[in-house]
């Protein structure tokens, strides 16, 4: 014979575990510290200050096309 499922039971059980599921995702996404954010965003000003130091045309040049 076959099990006998109460399905009243796996929808709240398959809803618990999209729950999990997202909550894994978001802590991958946004679960970073306060520290981690600031260095990340200290290197990204860093590089587009040196990317935009060494640029060719100065931003305001009237010689610009």
């Amino acid at each position: 014979m076959a099990d006998i499922a109460n399905l009243r039971q796996a929808r709240k059980q398959k809803a618990r575990d999209e729950k999990v599921r997202d909550a894994e995702q978001n802590r991958a996404l946004h679960g970073r510290s306060k520290a981690e954010k600031q260095r990340d965003r200290l290197v990204a000003d860093n590089s587009e200050k040196f990317v935009a130091g060494h640029r060719r045309e100065k931003p305001g040049d009237p010689d610009r096309q």
